[in-house]
């Protein structure tokens, strides 16, 4: 099936939930949030989640860090 993730069009086997596309991708969990064609999908429905051919997917990873001010 062909879908959108991040704006790219990627080809992926049929019967894929959305948690197994972020242990596919390598992400890990604790630090992305899913958006399923524009609604936001809560981390606990990842397993019951399917992707469909069609689908367009957001991964958004949170990054810490910053920097230190000195005054």
């Amino acid at each position: 099936m062909r879908v959108e993730i991040n704006g790219e069009s990627r080809e992926l086997p049929e019967g894929l939930s959305l948690n197994d596309l972020i242990r596919e991708l390598s992400l890990a969990p604790e630090r992305i949030a899913v958006e399923l064609n524009h609604e936001v999908v809560r981390r606990r429905e990842w397993p019951v989640t399917m992707i469909a051919n069609d689908d367009r997917i957001e991964l958004v990873h949170f990054v810490g860090g910053g920097s230190k001010f000195r005054t």
